[in-house]
């Protein structure tokens, strides 16, 4: 017999690959996913990636409303989007592999666990034969692999339950995929250990599961290479990797200490604006005050009460509690308090799609309030830019004593990539003074730069002043019913809104300053539209694009970049919001993209898109000096 060592398979270098866990939660998909991002940040290589959570809680196992999936696209270079379709396809059933299939082009690879197509499930699923038997798959690469049994095999004499051996099958198909992308066991392992220390035994079986993976990819003939990704070339720094949520929440802490005082959180929980609430829990040791209310307008009505006593006050949710927030943040508008809203998007209406993603929320928050009531607008582009939008909209907040709303979506909220940390020398000094002197107190004066009204903290000697939700006396705060004062402080408000544009930067035009098409994109849109872009630019195509931050006011050189394009093309995962408002306010005749089916934009349509206005005969083109 021959015991000498096998022979080492060979290695193909690739630039970047897509890759796609799914299965039911149960599986531990986004488990699984979670440890291959965290893993691949580790081994250097740019990623992003789309946690998609299953559309029902508790659905049935091994149905398609039960599905979970995780994608990753990670690379030796920048890395914008977690990508269109996956190349590689891990599949844990029958209902995960009908849930995604469609999405495959030929000769991708599908490595499925050929111990869940059973009978019973391929009847859940919906397949009227096994694909495994029918040819359906043949135009991909399929590798089956019997991830059920090799667990089980894998972890023999351990006494385990069954349902504890099936709950490690995920660790298998991890170390199988760490073996095929070269990625190191030791940071799983080591978390692992971490995570389980006080149930050894399932630390034990789950390690073992991961290594047998590996084992198992290594030694026999189901791959005939596997792959290496060199590390991406970036910034010097010190980086980690980050979800978009937890930016979220870490940029709030470091505003608190940027502002030198307390951060109040008021939160009910939502998805998928909830992991906020769960991170900020953590910080108590840096004076984060979090609460958690029995209701939106509780969590709200809190937020307020915390800013009138002088705290950063914030309050979290999605689309829906938005809607009931509605009355109180209107109250802060009249009190012209500091007030910062997060909304983490998500398909609706009503309930709608809660583990979906959109961006249907802009004109809402711009809106959907009674009266003329203005409040600022932003809105982070990628995970990582969360931090430092949040800690902008702390102070827009704060400087001109207003709410703001910081619009993310789930798909930001949940996403995750590499993020620089920054340096303290690099962040804004957020600490604002509070008036003290009785004899030139007034509570609605105006500070001549911003027209912020003082910021009088409860409890100063001689600072007392009527608060409410009734019309101010401009100046002194009293109540007032006069129509010249109503139409004085509406005015006020409005103008001190419109203020905030002299602190935005220039707007950054990727691309020439003039062109054929310009696509002016904001929020999740980002890495989709600037990949798009790069692309036709390499090809020599006349295409740039804008991305904003600032939602309201819009930047104060918009207006101009704007003229200088044949057409301006809007990509959103909604109806057409910010397409409605680019031309109601600057008359140019943009075109809209516009999907929403609870998934980002593919980077292949927005090519598409582009290139078909690039190709409109001149006549239906505008000058570009119009």
């Amino acid at each position: 017999m021959n015991s000498s060592p096998a022979k080492p398979k060979p290695v193909q270098e690739i630039d970047s690959v897509t890759i796609r866990f799914a299965g039911d939660s149960g599986d531990g998909i986004q488990l699984t996913g979670g440890q291959f991002t965290n893993t691949t940040a580790f081994a250097g290589n740019d990623l992003s990636t789309l946690p998609d959570f299953p559309a029902e809680i508790r659905a049935p196992a091994g149905t398609l409303p039960g599905v979970s999936g995780f994608q990753i696209q990670f690379g030796s270079h920048e890395v914008l989007t977690p990508g269109d379709t996956p190349d590689v396809l891990v599949v844990m059933n029958p209902a995960a592999l009908k849930a995604n299939v469609r999405e495959l082009a030929p000769g991708n690879v599908v490595i499925l666990n050929t111990d869940a197509f059973t009978a019973q499930n391929l009847t859940k699923a919906g397949y009227p034969a096994n694909p495994l038997e029918d040819g359906s798959l043949s135009s991909f690469r399929v590798i089956p692999i019997p991830l059920t049994g090799l667990t089980d095999n894998a972890l023999q004499g351990m006494q385990l339950t069954r349902t504890q051996v099936d709950r490690c099958k995920n660790f298998f198909a991890l170390g199988i995929m760490y073996w095929l992308y070269e990625r190191p066991l030791e940071p799983t392992s080591n978390w692992i250990r971490k995570k389980f220390q006080k149930v050894p035994l399932i630390a034990e079986a789950n390690a073992k599961a991961l290594a047998a993976g590996h084992a198992y990819a290594e030694t026999t003939e189901i791959f005939e290479h596997h792959y290496r990704i060199s590390k991406a070339p970036i910034a010097p720094g010190r980086y980690r990797n980050i979800t978009g949520n937890e930016a979220t929440a870490l940029g709030l802490v470091t505003a608190s200490r940027l502002a030198q005082r307390s951060v109040f959180y008021g939160s009910y929980p939502i998805t998928p604006a909830s992991d906020i609430l769960h991170e900020l829990s953590k910080h108590k040791a840096f004076g984060v005050r979090t609460f958690q209310a029995e209701d939106e307008i509780a969590a709200v009505g809190a937020a307020i009460g915390a800013s009138f006593g002088g705290l950063l006050a914030v309050t979290g949710t999605s689309g829906p509690g938005i809607c009931l927030k509605s009355e109180a943040i209107n109250l802060a508008v009249m009190l012209e308090l500091p007030l910062v809203i997060l909304n983490v998007q998500r398909g609706g209406p009503s309930t709608g799609l809660p583990t979906k993603t959109e961006q249907a929320d802009l004109l809402q928050v711009l809106f959907g309030r009674n009266g003329e009531s203005p409040a600022a607008i932003v809105a982070p582009a990628t995970p990582g830019e969360c931090f430092p939008l949040v800690i902008e909209a702390c102070r827009i907040a704060m400087r001109y004593m207003t709410p703001v709303f910081f619009l993310s979506d789930g798909y930001l909220g949940n996403g995750s990539e590499p993020w620089k940390i920054p340096r303290l020398n690099e962040l804004p000094d957020l600490r604002v003074e509070h008036p003290s002197d009785p004899k030139i107190f007034q509570p609605y004066a105006r500070d001549p730069k911003t027209l912020a009204r003082p910021w009088a903290l409860p409890g100063t000697p001689g600072l007392e002043h009527r608060i409410g939700g009734l019309e101010k006396q401009s100046g002194t705060g009293n109540v007032s019913y006069d129509p010249e004062n109503h139409d004085r402080m509406v005015r006020l408000r409005a103008e001190k809104i419109d203020g905030i544009a002299r602190d935005i930067p220039p707007t950054p035009v990727l691309g020439p300053r003039e062109g054929r098409v310009l696509v002016v994109g904001w929020g999740s849109t980002y890495g989709t539209i600037t990949q798009a872009v790069k692309e036709l630019q390499k090809s020599g195509e006349p295409v740039a694009a804008v991305h904003l931050r600032h939602l309201n006011p819009l930047p104060r050189d918009l207006g101009a970049i704007l003229q200088k394009y044949d057409t301006v093309l809007v990509p959103e995962i909604n109806m057409g919001q910010l397409l409605l408002l680019l031309r109601a306010k600057y008359m140019v005749p943009a075109v809209g993209f516009n999907k929403v089916r609870g998934q980002p934009l593919k980077v292949s349509e927005i090519h598409v898109k582009i290139q078909e206005l690039l190709n409109r005969p001149p006549n239906e083109r505008r000058s570009s000096h119009a």
